[in-house]
Protein backbone atom coordinates (compact mmCIF):
# COMPACT_ATOMS: atom_id res chain seq x y z
CA UNK A 1 0.00 0.00 0.00
CA UNK A 2 1.64 3.22 -0.91
CA UNK A 3 2.25 5.79 1.64
CA UNK A 4 1.50 9.82 0.51
CA UNK A 5 1.50 12.72 3.08
CA UNK A 6 4.21 12.94 5.80
CA UNK A 7 4.76 16.70 6.27
CA UNK A 8 3.81 18.34 3.07
CA UNK A 9 0.58 19.33 1.61
CA UNK A 10 -1.49 16.99 -0.53
CA UNK A 11 -4.50 18.12 -2.99
CA UNK A 12 -6.38 15.46 -5.11
CA UNK A 13 -9.79 15.82 -6.31
CA UNK A 14 -10.82 13.82 -3.20
CA UNK A 15 -8.83 14.81 -0.62
CA UNK A 16 -7.01 18.23 0.68
CA UNK A 17 -4.36 16.94 3.45
CA UNK A 18 -2.28 20.14 5.13
CA UNK A 19 0.10 19.08 8.01
CA UNK A 20 0.63 21.34 11.04
CA UNK A 21 -2.23 23.60 10.85
CA UNK A 22 -2.18 23.55 14.36
CA UNK A 23 1.12 23.93 16.25
CA UNK A 24 2.60 21.38 18.60
CA UNK A 25 1.96 23.45 21.41
CA UNK A 26 -2.15 24.07 20.32
CA UNK A 27 -2.26 20.22 19.51
CA UNK A 28 -1.16 18.90 22.88
CA UNK A 29 -3.60 21.68 25.13
CA UNK A 30 -6.16 20.57 22.79
CA UNK A 31 -5.68 16.80 22.96
CA UNK A 32 -4.98 16.92 26.65
CA UNK A 33 -8.56 19.38 27.55
CA UNK A 34 -10.68 17.19 25.72
CA UNK A 35 -9.42 14.27 26.88
CA UNK A 36 -10.08 15.08 30.27
CA UNK A 37 -12.92 17.02 30.12
CA UNK A 38 -15.25 15.09 26.96
CA UNK A 39 -18.17 12.69 28.72
CA UNK A 40 -16.84 9.70 26.40
CA UNK A 41 -18.57 6.65 25.73
CA UNK A 42 -18.26 3.51 24.16
CA UNK A 43 -20.88 2.12 21.44
CA UNK A 44 -22.20 -1.07 20.69
CA UNK A 45 -22.25 -2.65 17.32
CA UNK A 46 -23.77 -5.46 15.69
CA UNK A 47 -20.60 -7.38 13.78
CA UNK A 48 -21.08 -10.78 12.66
CA UNK A 49 -24.37 -11.45 14.25
CA UNK A 50 -22.37 -10.48 17.36
CA UNK A 51 -22.90 -7.60 19.80
CA UNK A 52 -19.48 -5.94 20.36
CA UNK A 53 -18.08 -2.68 21.82
CA UNK A 54 -16.31 -0.20 19.22
CA UNK A 55 -12.88 -0.64 19.75
CA UNK A 56 -12.46 3.56 20.50
CA UNK A 57 -14.48 6.02 22.57
CA UNK A 58 -16.95 8.81 20.91
CA UNK A 59 -19.03 12.05 21.68
CA UNK A 60 -21.03 14.40 19.77
CA UNK A 61 -20.91 17.75 19.99
CA UNK A 62 -23.21 20.04 17.43
CA UNK A 63 -25.66 22.76 17.05
CA UNK A 64 -29.05 22.02 18.61
CA UNK A 65 -31.00 20.24 17.02
CA UNK A 66 -28.41 17.78 14.89
CA UNK A 67 -28.51 14.01 15.98
CA UNK A 68 -25.79 11.31 15.73
CA UNK A 69 -27.21 8.72 13.26
CA UNK A 70 -23.70 7.39 13.53
CA UNK A 71 -23.98 3.02 14.10
CA UNK A 72 -27.84 3.35 13.72
CA UNK A 73 -28.32 5.25 17.27
CA UNK A 74 -29.92 8.78 17.66
CA UNK A 75 -28.83 10.88 20.27
CA UNK A 76 -28.66 14.76 20.50
CA UNK A 77 -25.53 16.34 20.15
CA UNK A 78 -23.77 18.08 23.31
CA UNK A 79 -23.25 21.84 22.71
CA UNK A 80 -19.94 23.49 21.75
CA UNK A 81 -17.42 24.34 24.02
CA UNK A 82 -15.38 27.40 23.38
CA UNK A 83 -12.44 25.36 22.46
CA UNK A 84 -14.26 22.87 19.66
CA UNK A 85 -15.59 26.23 18.35
CA UNK A 86 -12.23 27.43 18.18
CA UNK A 87 -11.20 24.47 16.27
CA UNK A 88 -14.27 24.65 13.78
CA UNK A 89 -13.68 28.38 12.67
CA UNK A 90 -10.44 27.31 11.78
CA UNK A 91 -11.14 24.25 9.23
CA UNK A 92 -14.01 25.78 7.89
CA UNK A 93 -12.26 29.01 6.91
CA UNK A 94 -9.73 26.28 5.47
CA UNK A 95 -12.23 24.02 4.15
CA UNK A 96 -14.40 27.07 2.49
CA UNK A 97 -17.61 25.84 4.67
CA UNK A 98 -19.55 25.91 7.57
CA UNK A 99 -20.47 22.83 9.30
CA UNK A 100 -23.11 21.96 12.00
CA UNK A 101 -21.74 19.08 14.43
CA UNK A 102 -18.24 17.20 14.96
CA UNK A 103 -17.89 13.24 16.00
CA UNK A 104 -14.97 13.12 18.56
CA UNK A 105 -13.16 9.76 18.61
CA UNK A 106 -10.45 9.20 21.10
CA UNK A 107 -8.39 6.43 20.33
CA UNK A 108 -5.94 5.42 23.71
CA UNK A 109 -3.48 3.05 21.96
CA UNK A 110 -2.60 1.46 19.40
CA UNK A 111 -5.52 -1.50 20.20
CA UNK A 112 -8.12 1.20 18.94
CA UNK A 113 -9.27 1.45 15.56
CA UNK A 114 -12.23 2.07 13.43
CA UNK A 115 -12.72 -0.61 10.78
CA UNK A 116 -13.73 -0.28 6.75
CA UNK A 117 -16.14 2.77 6.02
CA UNK A 118 -17.63 5.67 4.17
CA UNK A 119 -19.64 8.28 5.95
CA UNK A 120 -21.94 8.61 3.74
CA UNK A 121 -24.29 5.98 5.50
CA UNK A 122 -26.07 4.97 1.88
CA UNK A 123 -27.99 8.34 2.43
CA UNK A 124 -26.95 10.87 -1.35
CA UNK A 125 -25.49 14.37 0.21
CA UNK A 126 -25.25 13.20 3.78
CA UNK A 127 -21.43 13.90 5.04
CA UNK A 128 -20.18 14.26 1.88
CA UNK A 129 -18.18 17.11 3.00
CA UNK A 130 -16.21 15.67 6.43
CA UNK A 131 -13.08 17.68 7.89
CA UNK A 132 -10.82 15.52 9.82
CA UNK A 133 -8.33 17.02 12.96
CA UNK A 134 -5.86 14.98 14.56
CA UNK A 135 -4.09 15.60 17.78
CA UNK A 136 -1.47 13.11 19.24
CA UNK A 137 -0.10 10.32 18.20
CA UNK A 138 -0.08 9.96 14.40
CA UNK A 139 -2.37 6.93 12.49
CA UNK A 140 -1.88 5.96 9.10
CA UNK A 141 -5.49 6.54 7.44
CA UNK A 142 -6.02 3.73 4.62
CA UNK A 143 -8.18 4.27 1.81
CA UNK A 144 -9.49 2.14 -0.79
CA UNK A 145 -12.05 1.64 -3.95
CA UNK A 146 -15.24 0.24 -3.76
CA UNK A 147 -14.70 -0.46 -7.45
CA UNK A 148 -11.63 -2.09 -6.72
CA UNK A 149 -10.13 -2.86 -3.50
CA UNK A 150 -7.17 -3.44 -4.62
CA UNK A 151 -6.59 -0.16 -5.24
CA UNK A 152 -5.31 1.24 -2.37
CA UNK A 153 -3.33 3.96 0.03
CA UNK A 154 -3.01 5.37 2.75
CA UNK A 155 -1.41 8.96 4.14
CA UNK A 156 0.16 9.63 7.60
CA UNK A 157 -2.15 11.94 9.83
CA UNK A 158 0.00 13.94 11.88
CA UNK A 159 -0.12 15.94 14.83
CA UNK A 160 -1.77 18.71 14.05
CA UNK A 161 -2.82 17.87 10.34
CA UNK A 162 -6.08 18.24 8.85
CA UNK A 163 -7.72 16.13 6.19
CA UNK A 164 -10.65 17.27 4.04
CA UNK A 165 -12.73 14.64 2.37
CA UNK A 166 -14.35 16.06 -0.81
CA UNK A 167 -16.02 15.26 -4.18
CA UNK A 168 -16.39 11.39 -4.53
CA UNK A 169 -14.58 10.15 -1.62
CA UNK A 170 -17.48 9.13 0.68
CA UNK A 171 -19.41 7.55 -2.67
CA UNK A 172 -16.37 5.99 -4.57
CA UNK A 173 -14.05 5.36 -1.74
CA UNK A 174 -13.52 3.49 2.36
CA UNK A 175 -11.24 4.29 4.84
CA UNK A 176 -10.12 2.78 7.98
CA UNK A 177 -6.95 3.52 10.94
CA UNK A 178 -6.27 -0.17 11.46
CA UNK A 179 -4.72 -1.43 14.77
CA UNK A 180 -0.86 -1.67 15.40
CA UNK A 181 1.36 -3.89 17.32
CA UNK A 182 3.50 -0.70 17.94
CA UNK A 183 3.41 1.06 20.80
CA UNK A 184 0.60 4.37 20.52
CA UNK A 185 0.13 7.01 22.95
CA UNK A 186 -3.12 8.80 22.59
CA UNK A 187 -4.76 10.14 19.35
CA UNK A 188 -8.20 12.44 19.85
CA UNK A 189 -9.61 12.84 16.01
CA UNK A 190 -12.13 15.22 15.36
CA UNK A 191 -14.91 14.83 11.80
CA UNK A 192 -16.32 18.10 11.46
CA UNK A 193 -19.75 17.25 9.28
CA UNK A 194 -22.52 18.86 8.07
CA UNK A 195 -25.88 17.07 9.39
CA UNK A 196 -28.84 16.87 6.87
CA UNK A 197 -32.20 18.44 8.40
CA UNK A 198 -35.02 15.42 9.05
Amino acid sequence: MEEMGAEKNLSTPIFDYRPGVFSKEESEFFREKLIRETSWSQKSALMYGKEVLTPRLTAWFGDEGTDDAIQGEKSGAFPWTKELLEIKSRVEKLAGMSFNSVLLNYYRDGNDSVSWHSDGDGVPGKNMFVVSVSFGQEREFDIRSKINPQDKFKVLLEDGSYFFMKGDFQDKWQHRIAKSKKSMKARINLTFRVILGK
